[in-house]
């Protein structure tokens, strides 16, 4: 017995308008995708129909930039409950970071993680591992061991690699192994104590702000290491114009350098933020509305190959701090597509394709992934997309243990209906 999916509206590359299409599949592969209208409706006798009638179907949605939180910080997130919510919002497979209580520094922490997604019977989750022992920037940790252990990059995310020769070590290491390095940009020197960009928001409130040079400065260094090692670099969250010029250039020089832009940073400036509200709070900061054109235009001409959320959960006691000490970060599972797919493709500036294509195919050939395409033979990872009815963002609905999130109450089209892992549906409306 196998799966039909039947009249899933399907987009292209390089087609203007989705083809409907049915689509087969059978021990967890997709064994047939034929157009609707060819040949009639397939023999479905024995078999399980799911009627995608109206529905956008995609390749299930890949985020390479998440925080899950477990282990130590379950308050926030687990594991499951982050799964869960990635499933709401039509990702298949994420990228958990490696910044938790004990850190994933350790083959034990790496195999935890496996244990604990598989245990969720959820949506795939690939581990990344430290690059340095606790996070702390004085030891490698062992990369090798890590590797054979399932982990899929090196990064300190949530911190930067604060000495040069650190990360050129990490990188020649890595590079010797073919794995990437990930890196999470921000001279401590520049940001110790600030929490909003250095900008409007900051000159209106009396604050001393986070100057884009914070972040530029670590990007330039490292693309100058990755240079000299060879090594596969990939900038995460990228927020600022001096960034995105500078990764430019890399690509220009053909270095193996790739990049990553979230949600916020295209849709929200620093002028944005409403007052001392600790929900727009997030590392970086929002930057300039020239930041904002910069990064848009980034990821428009290539110079950024790809969409992520840093989904980043914190409870509502600890966001309830204030804008001073709360911490850092918003979740971004759930509004991810929405957000996207209203601003951007249905108000005409980007193709459906050109979406679809940074959250599934341009992720899964960064990163080396199996993912990311509707294909004979493909692993049946599925999203089914409701891109005409339109809801609030509410965050009381939110599968996320957390709720902190700027975009309360926005209205958006293009929610995510049916995932799909292997065959298996894990979540639906």
């Amino acid at each position: 017995m196998g799966i039909w999916i039947l009249n899933g509206s399907v987009v292209e590359a390089g087609s203007a308008e989705p083809v409907k299409k049915h689509l087969y599949i059978e021990n967890n592969k997709i064994v047939e995708i034929k157009e609707a209208w060819i040949g009639g409706e397939p023999d479905l006798t024995g078999h399980e129909v799911i009627d995608a009638t109206g529905k956008l179907m995609s390749a299930g949605l890949i985020d390479m930039h998440v925080h899950l939180r477990e282990p130590g910080f379950e308050h926030k997130e687990t594991i499951a409950s982050g799964a869960a919510s990635a499933a709401k919002g039509g990702f298949t497979t994420i990228a958990c970071m490696p910044n938790t209580r004990p850190v994933i520094d350790t083959v034990d922490t790496v195999q935890y993680v496996l244990d604990k997604a598989q245990a969720a019977q959820s949506v795939r989750v690939l581990p990344y591992a430290c690059i340095t022992k606790n996070q702390l920037g004085r030891e490698l940790t062992d990369f090798a061991a890590l590797k054979e252990a399932g982990a899929i990059g090196f990064t300190d995310d949530g911190v930067g690699v604060q000495s040069a020769q650190m990360m050129k070590d990490a990188m020649a290491l890595a590079a010797s192994m073919d794995m990437p390095v990930i890196a999470h940009c921000e001279d401590n020197t520049l940001v110790e104590g600030l929490f909003v960009s250095e900008g409007e928001f900051a000159r209106k409130n009396g604050l001393k702000g986070i100057p884009n040079e914070s972040e530029a400065i670590h990007v330039g260094r490292d693309i100058l290491l990755s240079e000299a090692t060879g090594v596969h670099y990939h900038v995460c969250h990228v927020s600022t114009e001096q960034s995105v010029r500078l990764i430019r250039l890399a690509k220009q020089l053909g270095l193996r350098v790739t990049s990553e832009v979230c949600p916020h940073h295209l849709l929200l400036s620093d002028e944005d933020i409403p007052g001392m509200d600790p929900n727009w709070k997030m590392n970086p900061p929002l930057r300039t509305p020239r930041d904002v054109q910069a990064v848009l235009e980034g990821l428009e001409d290539g110079t950024i190959d790809i969409l992520v959320t840093d989904h980043a959960p914190h409870s509502d006691e600890e966001k309830a701090r204030g804008m001073l000490l709360a911490p850092f970060g918003i979740v971004g599972f759930e509004t991810a597509f929405p957000l996207l797919y209203t601003k951007f493709v249905a108000t005409g500036r980007w193709t459906l394709a050109f979406l679809l294509d940074r959250m599934t195919v341009k992720p899964a050939e960064v990163f080396g992934l199996e993912s990311g395409r509707l294909a004979v033979g493909a692993e049946a990872d599925i999203t089914l997309i409701d891109l005409e009815t339109e809801q609030e963002v509410d965050p009381t609905t939110f599968a996320s243990k957390s709720r902190n999130t700027p975009f309360t109450g926005w209205k958006l089209k293009g929610w995510p209906v049916l995932t799909m892992v292997a065959g298996k549906v894990v979540w639906t409306a």
